[in-house]
């Protein structure tokens, strides 16, 4: 069986993933319009009441420091804004959309591990230098999505990536690229096209393995140092979490010195727990 695919054989199949719920969708579509009516999205998300109380738990966790505990979405969005909430319930949406075990070899809890932590980084990261904190988080905990839809779609060849990796000690990309001819990164991005993301949230997904490249947006940037500093602090403890070597670009672009990063170091650490018990348990 060849193991080749192309970006085609992907869009094809994107039908056939899990879908969103319909309300996450609208959420996803709306982040561009100014004439949103939150209190009637509110409604339709507090239809779902595992996403509901997923959302609350993440939006109760200390990390958010409400003063007073959020009980419907609609004190969430009071008390921390309509971005933050709308970055939340898309995260606890998504973190419970895709199956797991469809693919020998391919650890589903180290995956979302890696995700989170990445997620809690580049908020903490986007905090430091004044950037958008919800954007920073929730490119975060998609900047690999697109390994779900190769592993959701094509299981087999993906255990054929894993395996090559293995047996090679060679980086994810490469491994995917040689194997199949495509890679999580066209992957994720055909996802993000399919779900009406912003082109903002497109690029970061693009881009964020080469950040220096042109066009790519800051947040490409942000995304690609978190993910690197997960990846050395081993948080997700995934055998397949190789460091990758940092772009100077977009290290320098983040404009941070050596005892900031300890000290976000340490903050990452801390958040990564808060949010894992909020959105994996």
């Amino acid at each position: 069986m060849s193991t080749q695919l192309t970006l085609d054989d992907i869009v094809a199949h994107l039908d056939d993933l899990p879908s969103l719920p319909a309300v996450v969708m609208e959420l996803l579509n709306s982040i561009d319009q100014e004439d949103v009516d939150i209190s009637v999205l509110a409604k339709k998300v507090s239809y779902d009441q595992a996403l509901t109380a997923k959302t609350l738990r993440l939006a109760n966790s200390s990390q958010y420091g409400l003063q007073v505990k959020a009980t419907t979405i609609q004190q969430a969005i009071t008390y921390l804004g309509f971005q933050t909430t709308r970055s939340l319930i898309t995260s606890a949406a998504i973190t419970g959309c895709f199956p797991e075990g469809r693919c020998p070899g391919f650890d589903d809890k180290a995956f979302w591990r890696h995700s989170v932590a990445t997620a809690a980084c580049a908020k903490v990261l986007a905090r430091q230098i004044r950037f958008n904190q919800d954007y920073a988080f929730t490119a975060g905990l998609l900047h690999n999505i697109g390994r779900l839809v190769l592993v959701s779609s094509f299981p087999a060849h993906y255990a054929q990536v894993i395996a090559h990796q293995a047996a090679h000690d060679c980086s994810l990309l490469e491994a995917e690229q040689t194997v199949l001819g495509v890679d999580h990164v066209q992957a994720g991005v055909a996802l993000a096209e399919h779900w009406n993301f912003s082109d903002t949230m497109r690029l970061a997904l693009g881009n964020y393995l080469q950040p220096e490249t042109p066009g790519a947006g800051f947040l490409a940037s942000l995304i690609h140092v978190a993910n690197a500093i997960v990846c050395a602090l081993d948080l997700a403890q995934a055998g397949d979490d190789m460091v990758p070597r940092v772009s100077p670009v977009a290290w320098d672009a983040l404009g941070l010195g050596e005892d900031t990063y300890l000290q976000l170091f340490r903050e990452t650490e801390l958040r990564y727990d808060e949010i894992t018990s909020a959105l994996l348990s």
